[in-house]
C-alpha cells in the first residue's frame, strides 16, 4: 500500500470512529432524558415529566433558538408528545431563553408566560410547572418539566429535588458531548506498538450469544425505550403493571444490564429497537 492509500484508509477509520462515537453520545443523550422524565415523576411527585431537546424548528430564523419535547412520563394523551417549542414561548420557552428555572402555581391563569400551548395542558388536566434548564457553562442540553395536576406552589424542597436531577443529567450528557468532540488519537506505526502479555494458559473465551427475547418481552422493551412508564405499557398492551415489570426484568437478565436507563441504551445499539 502507498503512502497516500494508507493516509486514506487511516482518514477513513478516523471518520467511521468519529461518527461512531457522535452516535454514541446521541444514544447517550436519549437514555439520559428518557430517565430523566420518569425520575422527575417517581421521584419529585410530579405528576408528568417531560424534557425538551434543543433542535432546529422548521422555517425558524437561522440562529434563533428552540426546543421539541421529546420524552415525557405520566401523560394521558399525545398533544405534548413531540411538540415544538421556540424559545421564548411557554414556561419552558421561557426558560430557555433565560437560562434560568421559572414556575407558575396555575399555568393556565399565569400572567407571565405566553399561553400557545394551554389546550395541550388542559387535555393533561396540569395547573402547577416548573421548568429547569440543563445548563453547561452557556450550553443548553434541554429543559426538563415538572407538572402537577393540582394548583399548589412549588416548594424549595420539590425545587431543588428536580434541580440535582437536572444537574445530574446535564454532567452525563456534557461528558456524552465532549467525547464525541474528541479527536482520534494518532495510530502508531505497529513495530512501535507494545506486546501485551498474556499467560499461556489464559484463552480468550468466545462472547456468549445474547439469549433471545421473547415476542412481549420485545414488545414491552421496544415500548420501555420510548421512554413509557409501566401503567402505560401496561395500558398499550392490555397487559397488568406486574406482569409488565416481569417481561422488563426478564429482558434486563437476557441483556445483562441494571436499570432502564442501560436497558434501553444496550437495545438501541444491538438493533432490539429502532
Amino acid at each position: 500500500m502507498t503512502g497516500p492509500e494508507a493516509a486514506d484508509t487511516l482518514t477513513a477509520a478516523r471518520t467511521d470512529d468519529a461518527e461512531l462515537a457522535v452516535r454514541a453520545a446521541e444514544l447517550v443523550r436519549d437514555a439520559v432524558l428518557g430517565d430523566l422524565a420518569r425520575r422527575v415523576v417517581a421521584e419529585c411527585g410530579a405528576d408528568v415529566g417531560l424534557v425538551g431537546v434543543p433542535e432546529p424548528l422548521p422555517g425558524s430564523r437561522p440562529g434563533s433558538e428552540g426546543m421539541v419535547l421529546r420524552h415525557w412520563a405520566g401523560t394521558r394523551a399525545d398533544l405534548l408528545h413531540d411538540v415544538p417549542v421556540p424559545a421564548g414561548l411557554g414556561l419552558g420557552g421561557r426558560a430557555l431563553a433565560e437560562r434560568a428555572p421559572t414556575w407558575v402555581p396555575d399555568y393556565r391563569a399565569a400572567t407571565t408566560i405566553s399561553h400557545h400551548y394551554d389546550a395541550a395542558v388542559a387535555a393533561e388536566d396540569l395547573y402547577a410547572m416548573l421548568t429547569v434548564p440543563l445548563m453547561d457553562g452557556g450550553t443548553v442540553h434541554g429543559v426538563v418539566y415538572a407538572s402537577l395536576r393540582t394548583v399548589v406552589p412549588f416548594g424549595d424542597v420539590r425545587i431543588c429535588a428536580v434541580g440535582k436531577l437536572a444537574a445530574a443529567a446535564t454532567r452525563a450528557l456534557a461528558g456524552a458531548a465532549a467525547w464525541s468532540r474528541e479527536e482520534p488519537r494518532p495510530e502508531r506505526p505497529r513495530s512501535e506498538r507494545p506486546r501485551p502479555e498474556r499467560p499461556r494458559s489464559q484463552v480468550p473465551r468466545p462472547t456468549a450469544p445474547v439469549p433471545p427475547l421473547t415476542r412481549r418481552e420485545h414488545e414491552v422493551l421496544r415500548w420501555a425505550a420510548t421512554g413509557r412508564t409501566n401503567p402505560e405499557i401496561a395500558a398499550q398492551l392490555g397487559l397488568t403493571c406486574n406482569t409488565v415489570t416481569g417481561y422488563l426484568k426478564s429482558a434486563m437478565h437476557k441483556l445483562g444490564v441494571r436499570n432502564r436507563t442501560e436497558l434501553a441504551l444496550t437495545a438501541k445499539e444491538s438493533g432490539l429497537v429502532s
